[in-house]
């Protein structure tokens, strides 16, 4: 093992063991408390605690992405990062005071809350099945470097994290979460710094200058590919409603304000990630051109630019990124899968059945991260993809319905669920998996949340008696959007080429899709004799139309 390496495993282990502790005393503080601080932290979190779990949540996962895809593509992938702080700004602008009113906890939980126990099962073991898919992208960072330093198989070394993963979030608990993220963000101070010390020591100012002299595509902002940047910035803005990891975190604060400036600080803090981790990836490229693997090949580079202890200090914080990643991600998944899915099986639970059954998730979620770092150890960002497309196409649909429309049923939230991940899947299988070329030129992701949209409303629509809307509100709210929809189709015929060039098309049908279900779900209303009886005993009442959530 090489200097770096005994650097490297040292501190992770080191800092691990710290973490584990911390996480146990954190775990007995919430149980002198309410029982629900397992899963909330018993809602006392201040905005700084927010910030910091943010932070670890989404910077550090951007930073491993972007520092592999820069490898690739140059300075383009900080659209990566932009993409992932309009998503948190978003969530702190529209969802943060609705959610954080209604004590939600996991998005799961609400579908189970509005359409039964088999929904909340079925979404609750889609969404844990698709949360190792993101802890895999970080890890296998954190293990590339491992194989690098110590000469592991890299599936071995994927192992070996994703063990000591399972340790550290044992101890579980979202007291334990943020403790652990707080610690995380100090160690990213270190690992920014550097990582700048690294770049300005080579190949420096001068050397990224004359590299863009003979690699001008590098320093393209569009050079990844204005359908793979577009398909990031849809998917995390589609993903706004759905990032339940976030949400348990951000609504644990103590106010719904608490949790607002936490996401506005957290946004702030991870400008550094993106631009430092678009540097370091470049710089590789000029250092250690030709590897395979970017996240192999920044080990390397790393380890030849600087002296070993700080090279251990760099890959502690990768290592902190990928627990500040995947930590809260298996935390949350296990959560859906043990609180959730238990609560369906067994809706007489107790809340120390729901904490047990969700420690025992974490193993199981451990095991999955394992097969699936088997059969791709390799970019992570595709890996990230993958899960939003099979995560958002089963739930993107039933999350807007109940959000949006009382009108729908049961029967078309099953469809829609069942529906939208099998077609992700299924576009995936023709495209022969690939991270770059899709299927009939359409990323999976529109795909599969076309499916999800339109099985919801089709199956309803099919199957319930409706009308349209008597209120007044609605009926000008529904028109405003099929307007919307029409004037989107008009410009998708207008410039269908260029469209259909850049590979956005898809992106285009489900713009026009979504405003289409938008109207629809405005528009319509229950015709059934009782809910004609409803509104006539309504009828002596203020006109008031009821509190959307979003």
């Amino acid at each position: 093992m090489s200097p770096a390496g005994l650097w490297t495993v040292g501190l992770a282990v080191s800092y691990t063991a710290l973490l584990i502790l911390g996480g146990r005393l954190a775990q007995r503080r919430s149980a002198l408390g309410k029982t629900s601080g397992f899963f909330v932290g018993g809602r006392t979190f201040s905005p700084w605690t927010v910030a910091f779990c943010i932070t670890g949540l989404f910077s550090g996962s951007s930073y491993i992405a972007i520092m592999e895809l820069s490898y690739r593509t140059g300075i383009s992938a900080l659209w990566y990062g932009v993409a992932e702080t309009v998503q948190i700004l978003l969530i702190a602008l529209l969802l943060v005071k609705p959610l954080r009113e209604k004590l939600v906890v996991t998005v799961t939980g609400i579908i189970g809350d509005r359409f039964g126990r088999l929904a909340k099962g079925i979404s609750g073991v889609i969404t844990a099945f698709t949360f190792p898919m993101w802890s895999v992208a970080t890890t296998i960072a954190f293990a590339s470097a491992l194989t690098a330093f110590t000469g592991l198989n890299l599936h071995l070394a994927v192992i070996v994290t994703a063990l000591l993963l399972l340790v550290f979030l044992w101890s579980g608990g979202m007291r334990s979460v943020a403790f652990n993220q707080t610690l995380n963000c100090i160690v990213f101070v270190g690992m920014l710094i550097v990582g700048a010390y690294a770049v300005l020591a080579k190949p420096g100012i001068a050397g990224l200058r004359d590299f863009a002299e003979t690699n001008p595509q590098m320093f393209d902002p569009g050079n990844a590919g204005i359908s793979l940047i577009v398909a990031w910035f849809g998917t995390f803005i589609v993903n706004v409603p759905l990032a339940q990891a976030a949400f348990q975190m951000t609504l644990s604060c103590r106010t719904p304000e608490d949790g607002q400036k936490g996401l506005y600080t957290a946004a702030a803090f991870g400008v550094p990630f993106i631009v430092i981790g678009a540097l370091i990836g470049t710089s590789a490229a000029i250092v250690m051109p030709g590897e395979r693997l970017g996240l192999v090949a920044i080990p390397h580079y790393i380890e030849q630019v600087l002296p070993a202890p700080l090279v251990g200090v760099f890959f502690l914080g990768v290592w902190a990124c990928a627990m500040g990643w995947a930590g809260p991600c298996q935390f949350s998944g296990a959560t859906s899968l043990g609180r959730d899915v238990g609560s369906a099986i067994n809706p007489k639970a107790t809340e120390a059945q729901l904490v047990r059954y969700t420690q025992w998730s974490l193993v199981a979620l451990t095991g999955l991260m394992i097969i699936f770092s088997i059969l791709r150890t390799e970019q992570s960002a595709w890996w990230n993809v993958l899960a939003w497309t099979l995560r958002n196409g089963a739930t993107l649909a039933p999350v807007l319905a109940v959000f949006f429309w009382p009108l729908a049923t049961r029967a078309s939230v099953y469809a829609s669920m069942v529906t939208g991940f099998s077609t992700g899947i299924i576009w995936n299988q023709l495209a022969g998996w690939s991270p770059t070329q899709f299927f009939l030129g359409t990323h999976p992701v529109w795909v599969g949340m076309m499916a999800n949209v339109f099985m919801l409303v089709a199956v309803t629509l099919l199957t319930t008696r409706w009308r349209i809307t008597h209120a007044r509100g609605k009926r000008r709210t529904a028109a405003r959007f099929a307007g919307a929809a029409v004037l989107a189709l008009v410009a998708l015929g207008l410039t269908a080429a260029w469209l259909a060039a850049h590979g956005l098309v898809a992106m285009a049908l489900f713009i026009i899709l979504f405003l289409t279900s938008l109207a629809i779900f405005y528009g319509t209303e229950d015709s059934t004799p009782c809910a004609d009886a409803d509104i006539e005993i309504d009828a002596t009442a203020p006109a008031q139309e009821p509190a959307s959530v979003a």
